[in-house]
């Protein structure tokens, strides 16, 4: 069973709200959750709850029209407890009319840790 996911979407333009076409961190961090929600149902069946952050890296900025993968690993085990790491990449940035541009490597727009919760009780194993 892999304590891994990879997400990867389009950034809309619908998500950017500021000037230049800037996606606010809040997006890249939904992103960080609905990760985690994956993690936990394939490791314990069940969504768990988001109890904190414990770092979170805002590296570069996110446009709309970018193409981000987000990398979400379960790096620690407790009782109820599941400690994260996130990693998001951009791995495409759209050009001039229809050109876009694949970056090699891919350019990391933000970093964070976290901790989840599944309660003992809600603890079924792999969904």
């Amino acid at each position: 069973m892999s304590e891994r996911v990879l997400l990867r979407l389009r950034v809309g333009a619908e998500q950017a709200h500021y000037g230049g076409g800037l996606v606010d961190g809040a997006f890249v961090l939904k992103l960080f959750g609905d990760a985690a929600t994956e993690l936990l149902i394939r490791r314990d069946g069940d969504e768990g709850l988001f109890r904190a952050y414990s770092s979170v890296d805002f590296l570069a900025p996110v446009h709309g029209g970018d193409y981000l993968e987000v990398e979400a690993e379960i790096v620690r085990v407790g009782r109820t407890s599941r400690e994260m790491r996130f990693e998001a990449r951009r791995v495409i940035t759209p050009g001039d009319g229809s050109s876009a541009r694949v970056l090699e490597p891919p350019e990391v727009v933000a970093r964070a840790t976290g901790t989840c919760v599944v309660p003992l009780d809600r603890q079924r194993g792999p969904a």
